[in-house]
């Protein structure tokens, strides 16, 4: 029996497309994402009539679960400040901050520190850059 192999001939084009909507919410243990598949492109203003849409990144706000301390919460407000909370009942712990995950330089907040009776809790207005929170028992 004789087997032939015959050459495959194709041709393709590949445009380039950008991908600029999706995303969700996974969690996992106590862990949870909040994401987008794509955003726009990062660049100047896009104008065109009466419409102009600016491209970016966002920028990374995230609890850093440490073990034994309690849960440590962020959420957006409708006017995009972030607030970062944690249970009023836990005693003794500090809420430190950090630009940059790789370095150990973590420091207290400059926000003001609010307690409810339920939540302690600081309000972030939208500042550029990443920014990381744990809560720290010194």
């Amino acid at each position: 029996m004789v087997i032939g192999c015959f050459p495959l001939l194709a041709q393709y084009a590949i445009d380039w497309h950008t991908i600029y909507g999706g995303g969700g919410t996974s969690t996992g243990g106590v862990y949870t994402v909040n994401g987008t598949v794509g955003q726009p492109d990062a660049g100047p203003r896009l104008s065109g009539g009466s419409y102009s849409v600016v491209g970016g990144f966002w920028s990374i706000y995230a609890a850093v679960q440490t073990p034994g301390a309690p849960r440590l919460s962020i959420t957006r407000t409708a006017t995009n400040s972030i607030v970062v909370s944690w249970p009023s009942s836990s005693a003794g712990f500090a809420l430190q901050e950090n630009s940059n995950l790789s370095m150990t330089n973590w420091v207290g907040t400059s926000e003001t520190l609010n307690d409810d009776g339920t939540s302690k809790f600081i309000v972030v207005n939208p500042p550029a850059g990443n920014r990381f929170y744990r809560l720290f028992r010194p």
